[in-house]
């Protein structure tokens, strides 16, 4: 690949990493003050019904505008790329008003399976955004596919504000305004569908900004496609797409069937397995902050990497591949090994209590392992290969929907988080053994396999070391405070010494760091700027 288009694609990957990250600080922060709020249990009817939003909007963001961006990138022809784009816009629909109907008509018997029938209305609410799901697929589709990611960023970004002060008005309205759990629920949930009104008409301004055109009328009456070809690839190639962008969300509506009727068959009482199963979604929003670098990359790589693979310049795809696999790895271990050394702080910082430390410890290793799997999945989408990954994906969830109930019932909600990690390991395994040598190799080239261990080695025993002198010094952290800003020097800390041990024990090579958001200042300052690249 080209210099210049790779530092293109890496400018566009830092682009979306930045909105993502403002996007998932958003989701997090606001998760903090709701949980304080409404407590556990509240916690927990907004969480329960949460996966039915965040498959919507996983599709819509990430998982179809992928899929969207990948066909426009294989087009050369204007004429043939907007055919296409109608037909698929039309796919969207009829597959988003399948979606809604199933949700909005069926959602009493979606509350009963989950063990709560009280969360119907709040299904209710969920369902509608499945209708802003093909009109915000198809322009973010339409943007990346031209490699411009401002216009997804800024819509991203509008529709978790609105989302969000939504969600602490509804807060106000549980405290102010009396209402229960339930309502304070559907009333959070309405949220999402504000944000995402909010983010189409940010996408229709860039259309006409862009490309000087407002949304096409033949797009406003979606008809069914004849490309049969398009459907096939649409629901097996789409499909993968969205299931592997929305893996643990998928995950996460395992769970909601299953780990609160798990633990009352445990012998748990109802009350208290809800404020189990709230305490334990308090890892969702920490994963989802580990793997905004991630996904950002997957999302600008996806369309270079199909290009390389159209002009075929297969030694340029594999050296890009094995680049893309080295920063997805590098950056996820890291975010996992030092979330799970900060857990303890980071819990009682963000919600009260201690509450739940081994499970939540353990369920951020599920950023590590989720990230290689996006980054495997993306690699073998761009080849055209699709077969492997499903099966993949199928054994794994099949996996994640057979132990959970289990590991749940016997081990409480820390077999619930190991029921998810075991699902995502069975679909690691599966698709490094699918990948060929020449991609997999990443590992053993340079010894990055060992020198990534050396460096989050280097970084968990330094952060180890400063808590436990802290604590030997100053005793048990008593005050939210204190642990906040423990967490927050742990995180300046932990970065710190893990990008200066990747200097030293030079885990990137000269080349890859300069395409990294300020990497030529961080070589400078390591005193690196002057050695071979």
């Amino acid at each position: 690949m080209a210099y210049n288009q790779m530092k293109t694609t890496m400018q566009g990957a830092v682009v979306l990493t930045i909105a993502s990250f403002v996007a998932k600080l958003l989701s997090a922060i606001y998760r903090v003050p709701f949980q304080n709020i409404v407590g556990d249990e509240g916690f927990y009817v907004y969480q329960q019904v949460y996966p039915i939003y965040g498959i919507a909007m996983t599709f819509a963001l990430t998982g179809l505008p992928q899929f969207l961006s990948k066909l426009a990138a294989e087009q050369v022809d204007l004429q043939k790329k907007q055919q296409i784009l109608n037909a698929s816009y039309s796919l969207l629909c009829w597959s988003a008003l399948l979606l809604w109907g199933v949700t909005f008509f069926f959602s009493r018997v979606l509350a009963g399976l989950m063990g709560d029938i009280s969360l119907t209305m709040v299904v209710r609410v969920a369902s509608f955004t499945f209708l802003l799901m093909p009109v915000l697929s198809l322009y973010r589709g339409l943007f990346q596919g031209d490699l411009l990611m401002i216009p997804t960023a800024v819509s991203q970004v509008v529709e978790q504000l609105l989302r969000v002060g939504i969600i602490l008005l509804s807060a106000g309205g549980f405290v102010y305004l009396s209402l229960t759990i339930y309502q304070t629920g559907a009333f959070a949930m309405s949220g999402a569908v504000i944000g995402g009104l909010a983010a189409l008409f940010v996408l229709l301004y860039y259309d006409r900004k862009i490309y000087g055109i407002d949304l096409r009328a033949g797009l406003l009456l979606p008809h069914f496609p004849k490309e049969r070809w398009l459907m096939k690839r649409f629901f097996v190639e789409g499909g993968l797409v969205c299931i592997y962008s929305g893996m643990l969300i998928l995950f996460q509506l395992i769970d909601s069937f299953l780990v609160v009727n798990s633990l009352t068959h445990s012998g748990l009482m109802e009350q208290s397995a809800k404020v189990a199963k709230g305490i334990y979604d308090r890892g969702q929003p920490l994963v989802q902050l580990g793997l905004v670098v991630a996904t950002a990359l997957s999302a600008t790589f996806l369309p270079t990497l199909t290009k390389l693979v159209v002009q075929k310049k297969q030694k340029k795809f594999i050296t890009s591949a094995r680049m893309y696999l080295r920063f997805t790895t590098a950056i996820a271990a890291a975010a996992s090994c030092g979330l799970a050394v900060l857990m303890p702080y980071l819990n009682f910082a963000l919600f009260k209590d201690a509450s739940g430390n081994a499970t939540l410890t353990a369920f951020v290793f599920a950023v590590g392992f989720m990230a290689e799997i996006q980054a495997y999945q993306s690699i073998r989408q761009s080849q055209g290969v699709f077969l492997p990954a499903l099966k993949a994906a199928g054994i794994g969830l099949g996996v994640k929907f057979l132990v959970t109930g289990v590991m749940t019932f016997y081990l409480g909600t820390f077999g619930a988080s190991l029921s998810t990690l075991l699902g995502l390991i069975v679909i690691l395994l599966f698709l490094v053994k699918t990948e060929g040598a020449s991609i997999n190799c990443f590992w053993n080239q340079r010894h990055f396999g060992w020198k990534l261990l050396g460096v989050l080695f280097m970084m968990i025993v330094v952060l180890l070391v400063l808590f436990s002198s802290f604590t030997f010094i100053f005793g048990e952290v008593e005050s939210r405070k204190l642990a906040f800003i423990l967490s927050l020097v742990g995180v300046l800390l932990g970065a710190s010494v893990f990008v200066k041990a990747a200097l030293i024990f030079r885990l990137f090579t000269i080349r890859e760091w300069l395409l990294l958001p300020m990497g030529k200042k961080i070589l400078h300052i390591g005193g690196k700027s002057n050695e071979n690249r």
